[in-house]
């Protein structure tokens, strides 16, 4: 590692907006939920999902309450785009479910890509470009007119043809590739364009909300109404926004996600067989360890929680942001007991497995 990273490495520009009140605001609703686990997750596994995982895994998405899902990316194999001919040919989509697919801004991509959407009823065509300065110059040789005429030419394509095809329902996502590394005055400028171009309206609608899961929250509080990401954070390189955690996030604040996770453990073990990545036994909410405590005053903590708890009030278990039984978690595994075990722990165990309330003195000897 270098002494002085700042030599190779540059902080992030500041932006001075001293006006912003949106800090102080509270989430009283969840968005609108973007499951891209068929196309960035899949894209992102070492052995990518053959078509029986994949109609595995939409039944899932669907089962737990997603209304937008992206399924594919058509033009990048034939794979993904029997998928979508699948899907449409078979009927599998719901007529509440909108289903979307990503395509770069290259014509020849974007034709394959609404070529395989024929006869859809609801779709979501996900345009992009990369527009950070390093693509702009390495990659493309583009200067920044040149960047955005790129994405212009794209969406008037979609357009032309989707014009071709009135049956179905169409909706467009620009993403400005690499935008953290883009001038924010250019991002600016390349979203305003495809907009102008695009001229949406709450029915032809233009979004695109690809954020972690701090700042998805920070984004809601900003007036964000869309979060994109995947069941357990999958995707290339460190991942997508994880929606398990931000939806049981804002559950565990007295908002109800609009999804299904009542059974998380089945959730968690059919995307894993579907995508054979393990989901790690400390991911939040959905890890085989995150409502265990070894520690001997965590434990200790946990039991006169739940000793104090009323059933009809407010949850309020310490290091248990909500209740496992919510999740479809017994609390057999809330505590175990080894070596850093106190004798809290213990006596919690002996009360949940065999009723056996120990005096308070009996707790405090040493005496296991």
């Amino acid at each position: 590692m270098l002494s002085d990273p700042s030599v190779k490495y540059r902080p992030f520009a500041p932006i001075h907006l001293p006006d912003r009140t949106w800090p102080n605001r509270v989430i009283h609703k969840p968005p609108i939920w973007m499951s891209t686990d068929l196309r960035d997750g899949n894209q992102a596994l070492v052995e990518p999902m053959n078509g029986i995982r994949k109609l595995r895994l939409f039944a899932l998405l669907v089962q737990i309450g997603f209304k937008q899902i992206e399924v594919a990316f058509p033009a990048a194999s034939q794979t993904d785009f029997d998928f979508v001919r699948t899907l449409i040919e078979a009927d599998r989509i719901p007529a509440d479910v909108t289903i979307g697919v990503l395509t770069p801004a290259r014509e020849d991509l974007i034709r394959r890509t609404l070529e395989s959407l024929r006869g859809a009823k609801r779709v979501i065509v996900h345009l992009y470009n990369a527009t950070a300065p390093e693509f702009r110059r390495t990659v493309f040789g583009l200067d920044r007119q040149g960047t955005i005429d790129l994405a212009v030419r794209g969406v008037r394509l979609i357009q032309e043809l989707t014009a071709q095809q009135l049956e179905t329902e169409w909706h467009l996502e620009y993403s400005p590739e690499a935008f953290t590394g883009t001038e924010l005055d250019f991002a600016k400028a390349i979203c305003d364009a495809v907009t102008d171009t695009w001229q949406p309206t709450p029915e032809r609608q233009y979004n695109d909300r690809g954020t972690g899961i701090a700042a998805a929250e920070l984004a809601l509080m900003a007036g964000a109404e869309r979060v994109e990401g995947c069941l357990f954070g999958h995707g290339e390189r460190t991942g997508n926004v994880d929606l398990v955690t931000l939806a049981l996030n804002l559950y565990s604040q007295g908002i109800h996600p609009g999804l299904d996770l009542s059974e998380l453990d089945e959730i968690r073990r059919c995307v894993e067989e579907c995508t054979q990545m393990p989901v790690g036994p400390r991911h939040p909410y959905a890890g085989d360890l995150v409502f265990t405590a070894f520690s001997g005053s965590h434990q200790d903590a946990i039991k006169k929680g739940f000793a104090a708890q009323d059933p009809q009030a407010l949850w309020q278990v310490p290091y248990l942001p909500l209740d496992p039984a919510d999740v479809g978690r017994s609390y057999d595994a809330v505590i175990r007991v080894n070596s850093q075990s106190g004798k809290g722990g213990v006596a919690f165990l002996l009360e949940r497995a065999e009723g056996l309330k120990l005096p308070q003195r009996l707790q405090t000897d040493s005496w296991c």
